[in-house]
């Protein structure tokens, strides 16, 4: 009882926080105003550039952790942090886009480095583990900027109804609602020993339920639900039970890092750092991995972004290019940089052909998986191991393992997420 009458007492010494006030990295209380004071590192860094001596690379990621600790906004009840990759797409995004449209040869240099810049930053933040939020940042600050453009330079020029913009606009929020459905938890996988060591009383319940509805109706049933209780955790350990009985396959299936026996087509995400369930890739641009409980929500995304994509530069095209056909009109347009909405518009277009040309390669990717049941991962992974069939130019990869036909593969796939413990004696290795 005494420590409770401690806690009590001791709650109400903590002074509350401030709009502006945080608690830093150190445990002190820190001030938002403060941002660029007392730090040594900063000053050194600072003192080394305007010499031009070098820095070394231990007091950079200083300088950074520090830089990523004290960038903070005004917030209730504290300054909330903010992540420091979300903020150059932002910035950089309109202005490469407002020089590229000065003229058509720096446009053709912008509009080729921006693909190459954002390779380079993925393969540096993939080879280091990172989780990212730029490419995050960058898809939806491009789709909210696109939007932007489109409104202040095409629309104004009478060519677009208000039917099509009501089309283009619904296309958008349906993009918005399909990454949320997206970013949700594509099934992940937690430790059935702890689950077992620390099991509520809601759980015991629906086991208790689940336990009756299985024994109902056969006589000499336990009604008190210890044995239905005793017979359902059977079951859930049966799975493991057969991957355990090969030395070699628990070998490979058995997570070091999550301390469990990974069910079949399950993987460890080294970034997101814990196992997903029919894990495929983890996307950087929804900063998440996709697997079971989501799959069928990254594909409607890639769906109604490629559709919405289309239709919005088909709508500009025809606006800034009359009487040309949207293919004409994308490699030859005369005139659309004498005018500098017309051009920024036309700048955008074809930011948006690089964007959508990307998405249109991982969603074409996407379907031929899905049509032979294979994920990503399992694609890699027979690469390397030179496994599977491979057709056209590698194009196509088929590992036979879990392939049932194109069609019961299309109906596999539109079942996923639905049933939580079931799976298709095929798949169980």
């Amino acid at each position: 009882m005494k420590p409770v009458k401690k806690k009590k007492t001791e709650e109400p010494e903590l002074e509350p926080l401030c709009c502006c006030e945080y608690i830093d990295r150190n445990g002190e209380k820190n001030h938002v105003a403060a941002c660029l004071c007392d730090c040594q590192d900063i000053d050194e860094g600072c003192d080394r550039w305007l010499t031009c001596k070098s820095v070394q690379p231990e007091t950079c990621e200083r300088i950074m952790d520090t830089i990523s600790d004290r960038l903070r906004i005004p917030w209730l009840r504290g300054a909330k942090k903010i992540n420091i990759s979300i903020i150059p797409p932002l910035v950089l995004l309109p202005v490469f886009l407002h020089v590229a449209s000065w003229h058509f040869l720096l446009g053709v240099v912008v509009l080729t480095s921006l693909p190459v810049l954002a390779l380079w930053y993925y393969y540096l933040t993939h080879r280091r583990k990172e989780q990212t939020l730029f490419f995050l940042s960058l898809g939806l600050f491009s789709l909210g900027y696109m939007y932007y453009v489109f409104l202040r330079e095409v629309v104004p020029r009478g060519h677009v109804g208000p039917t099509r913009l009501a089309v283009l606009t619904c296309g958008l929020f349906l993009i918005l609602l399909a990454l949320y459905r997206a970013k949700k938890n594509p099934g992940y996988l937690s430790n059935p020993a702890s689950n077992d060591k620390s099991l509520s009383s809601s759980q015991n319940e629906c086991l208790s339920k689940k336990g009756q509805e299985k024994t109902k109706g056969f006589p000499g049933a336990d009604t008190s639900g210890s044995l239905n209780n005793r017979t359902l955790k059977d079951d859930l350990k049966g799975s493991f039970r057969m991957l355990a009985s090969s030395p070699t396959k628990v070998k490979e299936d058995w997570c070091a890092k999550c301390q469990l026996v990974r069910p079949a087509r399950a993987w460890h995400c080294r970034i997101c750092g814990i196992c997903v369930r029919r894990m495929d890739h983890h996307c950087v641009w929804i900063n998440s991995c996709v697997g079971e409980s989501n799959h069928q929500a990254f594909i409607l995304a890639l769906l109604i972004f490629l559709l919405t994509s289309v239709y919005g530069i088909m709508l500009t095209l025809d606006t800034i290019c009359r009487d040309r056909s949207v293919f004409t009109a994308l490699f030859y347009c005369p005139g659309v940089y004498a005018n500098y909405s017309s051009a920024l518009s036309f700048t955008c277009v074809w930011y948006s052909v690089i964007i959508t040309a990307g998405m249109a390669y991982i969603f074409l990717i996407q379907l031929i998986n899905i049509s032979y049941n294979v994920t990503e991962r399992e694609v890699q992974q027979a690469l390397r191991q030179k496994t599977g069939r491979r057709l056209l130019c590698g194009l196509i990869v088929d590992t036979g393992q879990y392939n049932r036909g194109f069609l019961r593969n299309w109906q596999q796939f539109s079942t996923l997420g639905t049933r939580a413990f079931h799976h298709p004696a095929e798949d169980i290795v």
